[in-house]
């Protein structure tokens, strides 16, 4: 029998016992989609740096347009027309206008803009105002959007597309960013073939390695694949100094059950120590955490889908920690749409289908990698809850 860990308990450790972090390292904003910021951003300048119209129209004085209509106009002369990219000439008086383009420069004077279909110039040099406006109608004033010293970018959030926009309309150009986590991937078995090869009888395609790499990819780490080693102690050590060396942290994909050549538990332990030798959690239970020097390592199982959800339960929360990141997992509430019975004491992950905007779970063994094609994410069932039931609202955690 394993002596079992739950994954909350799991983090925990994890948490307690690395302290490490992956350090931090200047990045260019063109290479910065997807990586984590190590400091927030604060801006230097007020966006917009100036007051300016949201519409194609005229600049006014709002009090020149009260209690004008179609029936009854103001009347107003038209100063000058304001070029895009310049500053005013001038500033607009009381009974003035300035004609103005969206984004163009709100000139000294003028409080709100005129769109252009509220207003007639079939008067030569006059412009009639068909509509009342309010002060500062059509207008984004300066420092609406972002003031100076606002922070606009939290340290610990992934760099996506728009936060690149964010930098570049403050014109930086480089950011502090998380180093990214450099994770070695070990697999074992003397089952194991590469996933090109046919494999024989007995024998099963690689797909732990790559997709353990998958999933440490789309975290921000960079991968250093050891390929297949096959159960022979002095192989796996050789090995696993050399992944030890080189990364933030190492995953054996395998030989992390009880069986008479699974020797993961043992090399782990005398390279340093076991910090537990099984998860409560299904799929997963034959999962080890060592401690190495300081850095972490992983045993996962060898089954596809044990390994990928372990991966997503507990090694993304430790990349996280190691980088500062502090996004949680994309997820959402759904409504189930038949029961899922579950009495195994241990937390159950299960994959699952939202359809019609409930959710399904889609059965089978660890191993079966179908579920993680059809699944659109996965549900946790607590372990002391014998199920979860129809019309009942549970957290979907995405996949997809």
């Amino acid at each position: 029998m394993l002596n079992v860990v739950t994954a909350d308990k799991a983090i925990e450790i994890l948490n307690k016992e690395f302290s490490y972090s992956t350090g931090t390292e200047s990045v260019s904003v063109y290479d910065a989609l997807g990586r984590v910021l190590a400091d927030d951003i604060l801006s230097a300048e007020n966006i917009p740096a100036f007051d300016r119209s949201t519409v194609d129209g005229y600049a006014v004085i709002a009090r020149d347009t009260f209690g004008a209509g179609e029936n009854m106009p103001s009347m107003l002369d038209i100063k000058d027309e304001i070029l895009m990219g310049k500053s005013p000439e001038g500033a607009v008086s009381r009974g003035e206008c300035m004609k103005i383009s969206t984004g163009g420069m709100l000139p000294e004077g003028a409080d709100s803009c005129l769109m252009v279909e509220y207003t007639d110039e079939s008067f030569d040099g006059m412009c009639l105002c068909l509509k009342a406006v309010s002060p500062f109608e059509n207008v984004t004033k300066k420092g609406d959007d972002v003031k100076e010293g606002d922070t606009v970018l939290k340290k610990g959030r992934t760099v996506n597309s728009s936060a690149v926009g964010v930098l570049c309309a403050l014109g930086i150009t480089e950011i502090k960013c998380a180093k990214k986590p450099v994770v070695g991937i070990i697999s074992t078995g003397d089952e194991i073939v590469d996933i090109r090869e046919k494999p024989e009888i007995g024998q099963v395609r690689d797909i732990n390695s790559v997709l353990l790499a998958s999933i440490m990819k789309e975290n921000g780490c960079e991968i250093k694949n050891y390929g297949i080693v096959r159960d022979k102690k002095e192989d796996l050590e050789a090995v696993f100094a050399t992944a030890l060396s080189e990364c933030d942290t190492v995953l054996f994909s395998g030989g992390s059950s009880k069986g008479a050549r699974d020797m993961t538990a043992e090399i782990i332990s005398e390279k340093g120590s076991l910090l537990f030798h099984g998860l409560a959690m299904k799929p997963g239970k034959p999962t080890i955490l060592g401690k190495c020097g300081e850095k972490a390592v992983f045993g996962l199982p060898g089954h596809p889908a044990a390994a990928f959800f372990v991966a997503l339960r507990v090694v993304v929360p430790f990349i996280n920690q190691i980088t500062g990141k502090t996004e949680k997992p994309k997820s959402a509430n759904f409504v189930l749409g038949t029961d899922i019975p579950s009495n195994h004491g241990r937390e159950e992950i299960v994959a699952v289908k939202i359809k019609d905007g409930k959710i399904y779970p889609l059965f089978g063994k660890s191993g079966l990698v179908s579920l993680l094609s059809e699944s659109d994410g996965y549900i946790i069932i607590d372990r002391n809850r014998e199920g979860v039931f129809t019309g009942e609202e549970t957290e979907v955690y995405f996949t997809k």
